[in-house]
């Protein structure tokens, strides 16, 4: 439809930030189903109709010879569509694009009308004016999109755009308008001319700049100071008869480190089971794999723990009888737990479940006046099942603690009894390190979802190797309308 069209294109920006990593692969895949491309496209007619409304027409004049009178001169002015109503309208993408098409749509315009002739008995100007109603009804409009991966960004083209008026009347008012009804009628087929390419025009700059708009679109989402998700675009667009998916790389990145676009074999897009929901995202196990090597490569997951539940644990007095040697050799001094990963950890997407392998290094500090003394360190090997959620745009995780192994790495106190040492680490893990993890992943990260559109009533769906997103969408105008004006 010609209003769809201008603002649908904003849909395949809706569900794309573009650009991506270092490999060829693409590790996440957008899917939006029939539902959710009927739903953008009633958004974008709204928003479309908004921008066409008013339209400005060119003046038209035309000079026709009347007998016994002789030549008189018609000219039409200030033509102005004031309102645009569409009665149906459809959307439907295929494998050479996506089509729009409006049915049934209805036009209101106003006019100035003017004519004037001279008279072979005297030399003088006879003329008239007034103003014009002019109502259009059973139009159709048409356009085809074409959809293309350009080094990574979404380019949009257009295949075809037309507009076809089918009936227009024109009623006269002022002057003698009564008397010159037929002259302006012989101007319909020209007022027709001018609205269809008046629209198409429109719909042909809106598409234009609506490209701009996307293939402008940042090339990676900011997550933090330390990472980015690369949401390039691989491979061109999946269309299939009722929907329309797109693949991006999807792996997290270094903030300041360029992104790159590359190819591979298509792959059909990730399908949600319940066919009602408007938009599916599935990542790849891949994508949790680089967040957790991204963050070990910075060494982000290091931290001092000088507060505890149990703050005598940070005293070589409540260690008395599980070190004895700790507490002789350091009587009732004050200490300092530094934890820090020992190797990126482990994520394995299976059937409805997440599991997860923490490796850390505990090591216990002693402070004794302005120095910190490291005494021991203790390798830990944390099993854990995690869950995902998503809040507001982000994916969201919690981990359950559900068993660790440890062993002595190094000491300067001698041999510790791990025995006796596993209940204070356990209760460690349990209420500081757990609880520490569980704030990180809470924050989450952003899906590729563009700005001004909100997942609502999401389902998730683990499989082997992959975590799929079902949803709804909902929409709040957030964007400046004046530069997708002509």
């Amino acid at each position: 439809m010609s209003t769809t069209t201008i603002y649908l294109i904003f849909i395949f920006s809706l569900f794309i930030p573009p650009h991506p990593a270092t490999a060829d692969q693409s590790f996440i895949s957008l899917l939006i189903t029939q539902n959710g491309l009927d739903f953008v496209k009633d958004l974008l007619i709204s928003e479309a109709i908004s921008l066409l409304t008013p339209l400005w027409l060119t003046k038209i004049e035309r000079t026709i010879k009347i007998p016994v009178v002789g030549k008189v001169h018609i000219a039409l002015s200030d033509i102005t569509v004031n309102r645009v109503n569409i009665g149906s309208s459809y959307i439907k993408p295929s494998v050479t694009g996506v089509s729009i098409d409006g049915s049934e749509v209805t036009c209101e315009l106003n006019m100035k009308w003017h004519y004037s002739y001279g008279t072979w008995l005297a030399p003088i100007s006879i003329s008239d004016g007034g103003t014009a109603s002019v109502q259009v009804n059973g139009a159709g409009v048409g356009l085809t999109l074409g959809l293309d991966n350009q080094e990574g960004s979404l380019k949009l083209s257009t295949i075809e755009c037309n507009c076809h008026i089918r009936d227009i009347s024109i009623d006269l008012d002022g002057g003698a308008s009564w008397l010159y009804q037929g002259i302006v009628d012989a101007l319909e087929e020209q007022i027709a001319s001018a609205i269809e390419k008046a629209i198409t025009e429109k719909l042909k700059t809106g598409v234009s700049k609506l490209g701009s708009f996307l293939q402008a679109l940042p090339k990676r989402i900011p997550v933090d100071d330390i990472a980015a998700l690369n949401v390039t675009f691989v491979n061109d667009p999946f269309l299939s008869d009722d929907s329309l998916g797109f693949e991006i790389n999807g792996l997290f990145i270094e903030s300041k480190k360029d992104t790159l676009s590359r190819r591979k074999a298509l792959l059909p897009p990730v399908s949600c089971s319940d066919s009602s929901k408007m938009v599916g995202i599935a990542l790849d196990e891949a994508v949790f794999v680089s967040a957790a090597a991204l963050y070990y490569n910075a060494m982000f997951m290091h931290w001092v723990v000088d507060k505890v539940p149990e703050q005598s644990l940070l005293n070589t007095a409540g260690w008395r009888f599980i070190v004895p040697q700790l507490y002789r050799k350091y009587p009732n001094a004050d200490m300092n737990l530094d934890i820090s990963l020992s190797d990126p950890p482990v994520v394995q997407i299976l059937w409805q479940n997440i599991d997860a392998t923490v490796y850390a290094d505990l090591i216990i500090d002693v402070l004794e006046g302005d120095e910190t003394i490291p005494v021991a360190c203790i390798s830990l090997v944390i099993a854990g099942t995690g869950s995902v959620e998503v809040i507001g745009n982000n994916l969201a995780g919690h981990l359950r603690l559900d068993d660790f192994t440890m062993s002595l790495k190094w000491s300067k106190i001698g041999t510790l009894h791990m025995f006796l040492v596993q209940p204070v680490m356990w209760t460690l893990i349990e209420t500081v390190f757990m609880p520490y993890v569980n704030a990180q992943l809470g924050n989450g990260f952003p899906l590729p979802i563009i700005h001004g559109f909100t997942l609502q009533n999401a389902e998730i769906v683990s499989t082997d190797s992959r975590i799929t997103v079902c949803s709804d969408v909902t929409y709040q105008e957030s964007f400046d309308r004046s530069s997708y004006a002509s």
